[in-house]
């Protein structure tokens, strides 16, 4: 499968993670001597299930490296421009292509046996949107100050990963996507989206994943996936400088045990 690791975006003035970028894009912040989207680019090579890659919201000035980097594709102004970007450019230079992988360039910790994971279990399934949730214990045995935020469902407290898979077709659908990604950040949007009778049930947690998952094929007329990922690593993505500052510790421990 081919992926499209999403790059762009430039942290503003007002946004906790500026006096660590600078002016640059958040993807280059570095990490225990790499920029932060060549951990996950790293992975993604070395990814058994992974084709090509393409690399999104930046340029080759980016010094971003991969051998099985097939093409990048500059900023595009916003993040679903980004990602119907990448999408179509899959298309473009591998027609036979039905799914790809869409990362994101700030779970730095994610590992190839991570990715080969996700890339199995979205094939498996084939869906047009297969997405993975990690639990809040999964995620609190291994990061436990990271400080995450969760959606809390019938028995179950999650939250979302940042490797998911998308059927290629979708791009021309840009309604859906602007609808997805503006909701992507609040477990309220996103049961909006959905119709106010999830939102009851998110509410009273009465909404099981398997629920959840029949709700979301059903409302936006798409055959959605959901999935119980094992690794908090794919879920682990750096939005505060507590978490840059976690990742970092986390990071500079691998690379000095791989020295």
């Amino acid at each position: 499968m081919d992926a499209i690791i999403v790059c762009g975006g430039v942290p503003k003035p007002d946004d906790p993670l500026y006096p660590e970028a600078q002016g640059r894009p958040k993807a280059l912040i570095d990490i225990a001597g790499r920029p932060m989207a060549q951990w996950v680019l790293d992975a993604l090579e070395k990814a058994e299930r992974v084709t090509r890659l393409v690399a999104v919201g930046v340029g080759p000035e980016s010094g971003l490296t991969s051998a099985k980097l097939a093409r990048f594709v500059p900023e595009q102004g916003g993040l679903l421009d980004n990602v119907l970007a990448g999408m179509r450019v899959v298309s473009e230079i591998a027609p036979g292509e039905m799914l790809a992988l869409l990362v994101s360039s700030d779970v730095p910790a994610v590992t190839a046996e991570m990715i080969d994971w996700r890339v199995e279990t979205a094939q498996e399934a084939n869906a047009d949107l297969d997405y993975a949730v990690v639990e809040r214990a999964v995620m609190e045995a291994r990061f436990p100050e990271s400080r995450r935020s969760y959606v809390r469902l019938k028995g179950l407290e999650v939250c979302g990963c940042d490797v998911n898979a998308v059927r290629l077709a979708l791009a021309a659908d840009e309604k859906l996507w602007s609808r997805i990604l503006a909701a992507r950040k609040s477990a309220f949007r996103q049961a909006a989206l959905l119709g106010f009778d999830t939102l009851f049930l998110l509410l009273t947690r009465r909404l099981s994943l398997e629920r959840g998952e029949r709700l979301v094929s059903r409302k936006l007329k798409l055959d959605g996936r959901v999935h119980l990922c094992p690794y908090a690593e794919v879920a682990m993505d750096v939005d505060k400088p507590h978490q840059l500052a976690l990742i970092r510790h986390d990071l500079e421990g691998r690379r000095t045990y791989s020295h």
